[in-house]
């Protein structure tokens, strides 16, 4: 994994200087709100319904042991001992004082994290595959080409002050495990005919109140021109997106009514312009930056066999292990939407103080010291081998970490809500907790499969209910929580966005709908369907006849 050079370091402690200084005037009162907001925001500090959250980039979300255990300490040291793992790869502390703020700052940068830009009118936290360098089906692994984005986009002065956030997904598998198509940009790297590494550029992608499927703009850019290309693509918006109406200011409203071939017009201008400027960095330095990512040296000969005459570690193993590239290795997944033994469901993406670091613990001992955050809210262990499976499940057990749901109904997606956030019109937390419970029988959830559930409580859609298999917004209406209900989203490769059902529920009734919406899954499903093709398949109208028949 990618390590600090003097200059990074230099640039985090920098910015942790400049931030106690901020804070202090604030505190004392010589530095009002409104001047100090766009410097908090900037640092990921949130001024949310009960105090002050703080989100920490986890770039691209990849994790050695002892950051992970930073974060452990982070939450027993400044917060009520837990965090929160989030839809873009990072964590948030829900309960920090504003005096603590520039020490949490201080504590991250001492193992080469931070929190700049997280939040804010500027390029985020740029998000990848969390299965990169381990899994079997990509071209490359995509982490370099992300480092490389984060280089240049971090404090860069033309986009320090965009229309509106930016954010920029890099895969490079047929298979779309991070919701690429949804970003701003998304990109996926490929190789071409003569067997040259580029990436195909999606622009103008994401969520929230105008949900958009970015479309291709380019099918080869080379990778000697993939920082002058992304350049191009957020000049033309920064030109052009609006910022007299946050409504319509971002980048998938502007491809939209400039139309695709004018956006590609006008970024192929720029692109040739900017060439003239010689701002691509040498090639030189990505390949500096690859060395971070080189593949460990695998131990030969080892089994693939796993005694699974445990049913439970069994279970586990189908349901939370994925194929690994190297012979005798899996990947593993550890599943942050805990059921426990009385069919009690836990928070979505929290994780206590003591589980961040026994998770910290087990990446080092059985991952090569990485661990990754992924985009739904769980963690990953990305080398782990098969040999040690028993052994880890065991370590998971203990911990309550061995919930086995990946990708089931139970393994939801869900935004903080109105338990938590400003911006929020509805709780989201209690309805995924009740959904979980109303499944937690195994062998329910396992006849229904994979079932990818995704619920929101504004329309910022920062749980992606436009991309789940099922999805739920929750909305006020007249002052009352209401919950619509979406199917046929899908955040993978192919891409689609849901389709609400009709009118929307309590608490109560978008539980009783999922579960309606789940028998006509079963009653209907051929061979080995899952619930998004059998619902492709017959269209939404058994569905709703089922619903609100």
């Amino acid at each position: 994994m990618y390590q600090y050079d003097s200059y990074d370091q230099a640039m985090v402690d920098a910015r942790v200087a400049e931030f106690r200084d901020q804070t202090r005037r604030r505190i004392e009162g010589t530095l009002s709100e409104d001047k100090f907001r766009p410097l908090r925001l900037q640092n990921g500090l949130y001024l949310q319904l009960h105090a002050y959250m703080l989100r920490v980039a986890v770039p691209y979300g990849t994790l050695s042991g002892a950051q992970m255990r930073m974060l452990g300490d982070i939450a027993d040291k400044y917060d009520r001992g837990y965090g929160h793992f989030t839809t873009r790869q990072n964590i948030q502390y829900n309960w920090i004082k504003l005096e603590d703020a520039p020490d949490i700052l201080a504590d991250l940068a001492t193992v080469e994290m931070h929190a700049i830009q997280t939040s804010g009118n500027c390029i985020r936290n740029i998000s990848s595959d969390q299965y990169a360098g381990a899994a079997a089906d990509e071209v490359v692994d995509p982490r370099p080409y992300a480092e490389l984005l984060r280089q240049w986009s971090s404090f860069h002065p033309e986009f320090l002050a965009l229309p509106r956030k930016f954010k920029i997904a890099v895969i490079a598998s047929a298979t779309d495990r991070a919701a690429m198509r949804l970003h701003d940009i998304g990109l996926r790297m490929v190789k071409n005919d003569a067997g040259e590494i580029g990436a195909e550029f999606y622009v103008g992608g994401g969520m929230g109140r105008t949900p958009m499927i970015a479309p291709l703009i380019n099918a080869f850019v080379p990778v000697d021109q993939l920082i002058t290309y992304s350049e191009a693509c957020l000049r033309v918006y920064n030109r052009y997106g609006r910022r007299d109406n946050k409504y319509k200011a971002r980048i998938k409203i502007l491809v939209h009514e400039l139309g695709l071939d004018e956006y590609r017009r006008q970024v192929e201008e720029e692109f040739a312009h900017l060439q003239t400027l010689a701002i691509e960095p040498p090639l030189a330095e990505l390949e500096r930056i690859k060395g971070f990512f080189a593949d460990p040296a695998w131990e030969t000969g080892l089994s693939d066999e796993i005694d699974l005459s445990n049913a439970d570690f069994a279970r586990w193993v189908a349901a939370n292990t994925v194929a690994h590239k190297a012979p005798g290795y899996a990947i593993v997944n550890i599943s942050l939407k805990p059921i426990d033994k009385n069919g009690k469901a836990g928070i979505p993406g929290d994780a206590t103080a003591d589980q961040i670091r026994i998770m910290a613990d087990l990446g080092r001992e059985f991952s090569l010291d990485e661990l990754r955050v992924t985009h739904a809210q769980n963690i990953v262990l990305a080398h782990v081998k098969k040999a040690d499976l028993f052994a880890l499940w065991q370590r998971l057990v203990e911990a309550d970490l061995a919930t086995a749901n990946l990708d089931q109904i139970t393994d939801i997606i869900a935004c903080p809500g109105l338990d938590y956030c400003s911006l929020a019109n509805a709780r989201s937390i209690p309805v995924a907790q009740k959904i979980a419970e109303r499944f937690a029988a195994p062998a329910k959830a396992d006849a229904i499969g994979e079932l990818k559930l995704k619920i929101s409580g504004c329309i910022n859609a920062c749980g992606h209910h436009h991309a789940g298999h099922i999805g739920i917004l929750g909305v006020d209406r007249k002052g009352t929580e209401n919950y619509q209900l979406l199917l046929g989203g899908c955040e993978g490769a192919d891409t689609s966005l849901g389709t609400i059902t009709g009118p929307g529920f309590d608490e109560n009734g978008i539980v009783d709908a999922v579960e309606k919406a789940t028998n006509v899954y079963l009653a209907n499903k051929e061979g080995e369907e899952r619930f998004l093709d059998t619902y492709r398949r017959i269209g939404m109208a058994p569905f709703k006849e089922a619903i609100y028949g």
